[in-house]
């Protein structure tokens, strides 16, 4: 049966909102006793519009639930079996069939390197600070084939995470575009107390984007950009998302950019003039002390958690992105008008963003990666990004490069790039080749962006995810550089690092680093 005729007898994926729809925030599933078990199926299907969809199914109270969000404390555990029902969808996947690294010992299909296939899946726990091994988070072994049982995760959230925004999405090199594209994240949230946001409605806004897929499509082609699932309509007079909040509250809003691509450049209006954000947490770490800004800047897997001013009885507010210049070679970021902003006093529509009674632990002191800025790095590396057009049949090949070494697409059996060990801190600079904006990333610890293009940053801040800007074809190639942090024994394993446009990540653009115990 074809995957189109299966949608159509079937309700494989929930029904997504429709343009001019209100805005929610998606199912919460708190953590009982220390440990929350959620059972997700990943499943896909074409719309009526031609949208393909990859779906986490979640079943409550006999009803499908699209992607819920994952709350837990510090110190809690996460359980997760992921049932992967995927069906093979149509067009070209990017990279071709490969087979894993090979797990010595490892029983088949646990862990142990099956071929990745146009159906196959895994899961990555974006932010979270938790061991890279089998049945935790990693993505280099770990191959969900359709029809398998349901694999298990099971991962502790360490005492000392920071209370913040995390997610989960799919990681199976070669065909994570067409998976995130098509839907398949999730936010997760370890709770934690703010003064700041005591007594305010807290929404999840997440951004992704939807594509249409064909036998003669480009799965990266035809996107559009979704806020909650809904589809955000450009421009101002077409049918946007809708948000109903009471007239002069202020609201504390949880972003996250699931995009595979899009680079949000955010901001508010109310009545024509333009708001500030108050910005609290960046990729799930509060700030010492909040930032004020009117445009927020926000990478693909970005997140960035803000309140935002009370709107006046009887005026509109307009929540968008602005577009985003990725340089003369880079993906199209165009403006998007994403929803609007009404008020109303009704008692019915605000329970639908109201935050749940429920216990929340305060982390283990110190914080993780404290005094970070104060320690001296006893290792510095310079790493690059680079592309090469092999022709107007073949596209284009990308790199991310340790100074030294000789640019190659990633394969799942390169050895690491990087060796080090648990203990190290560690400056590295990132240097960008190319005529396109990049957004690096790396697996299983945050880093201190301290200097953009060797100018140090006044009030460095802990990301995940980092803008490294483009080379305009002339001068000194842009760079950033970031102190990591490998001093938490529990991460000590194999992960990677990448760009988190993830068809450049699929492209190739994505390297190992070995982090070996201290001796």
């Amino acid at each position: 049966m074809s995957l189109a005729a299966a949608s159509a007898q079937a309700p494989i994926c929930p029904l997504r909102p429709i343009p001019g729809d209100p805005i929610y925030n998606p199912l919460d599933l708190y953590s009982q006793n220390g440990v929350l078990t959620v059972n997700l199926k990943l499943q896909n299907a074409v719309d009526i519009n031609g949208f393909m969809h990859y779906c986490y199914v979640y079943m409550n109270q006999g009803q499908q639930i699209e992607a819920p969000t994952l709350r837990l404390n510090p110190g809690d555990t996460l359980v997760m079996n992921l049932t992967n029902n995927l069906q093979a969808p149509y067009g070209p996947v990017k990279a071709k069939p490969m087979q894993m690294h090979m797990v010595p010992g490892s029983p088949a299909g646990d862990c142990s390197g099956n071929e990745v296939l146009p159906s196959s899946t895994n899961m990555h726990f974006h932010g979270l600070n938790v061991p890279p091994v089998c049945h935790q988070d990693d993505v280099i072994n770990t191959v969900i084939e359709s029809g398998d049982p349901a694999f298990q995760y099971s991962i502790q959230i360490p005492a000392n995470e920071p209370p913040g925004m995390y997610w989960y999405h799919p990681h199976i090199h070669g065909i994570t575009t067409r998976q995130v594209n098509g839907g398949a994240s999730g936010a997760i949230i370890v709770e934690g107390t703010n003064p700041l946001t005591q007594g305010l409605n807290e929404r999840i806004l997440i951004l992704r984007e939807q594509a249409k897929s064909g036998p003669a499509r480009d799965p990266d082609a035809n996107t559009q950009m979704t806020l909650n699932f809904e589809p955000a309509v450009y421009p101002e007079g077409g049918l946007a998302p809708s948000i109903t909040v009471q007239p002069g509250a202020r609201e504390y809003w949880r972003f996250l950019n699931s995009s595979s691509k899009q680079f949000a450049s955010l901001q508010l209006t109310y009545g024509g003039a333009l708001e500030q954000f108050e910005i609290i947490a960046i990729d799930g770490v509060q700030l010492p002390t909040p930032l004020f800004s009117n445009t927020l800047n926000i990478p693909p897997a970005g997140r960035m958690e803000f309140i935002i001013p009370g709107l006046p009885a009887g005026q509109t507010g307009l929540f968008s992105t602005l577009g985003y210049d990725t340089g003369p070679v880079g993906d199209i970021n165009g403006p998007q008008l994403l929803a609007k902003l009404t008020t109303t006093g009704n008692p019915q529509q605000q329970h639908q963003i109201q935050q749940a009674q429920h216990p929340v632990k305060p982390p283990a002191q110190p914080v993780r990666f404290s005094n970070l800025a104060n320690l001296t790095p006893n290792i510095t590396r310079q790493l690059y990004f680079s592309e090469q057009n092999v022709g107007t049949n073949g596209g284009t090949q990308f790199y991310i490069t340790v100074q030294g070494q000789i640019p190659h697409l990633f394969h799942m059996d390169d050895p690491p790039a990087i060796v080090t060990n648990t203990g190290n801190v560690e400056d590295w600079t990132i240097v960008n080749h190319t005529g396109e904006v990049h957004a690096f990333h790396i697996h299983q610890i945050h880093f201190l962006v301290e200097a953009i293009n060797g100018v140090p940053v006044p009030n460095p801040e802990l990301q995940d995810t980092v803008i490294i800007p483009n080379w305009t074809g002339s001068g000194p190639y842009p760079s950033v550089t970031v102190r990591m942090d490998f001093r938490d024994p529990n991460i000590a394993g194999t992960f990677v690092y990448h760009c988190h446009i993830l068809d450049h990540e699929d492209g190739g653009m994505m390297a190992k680093i070995q982090v070996n115990p201290a001796n």
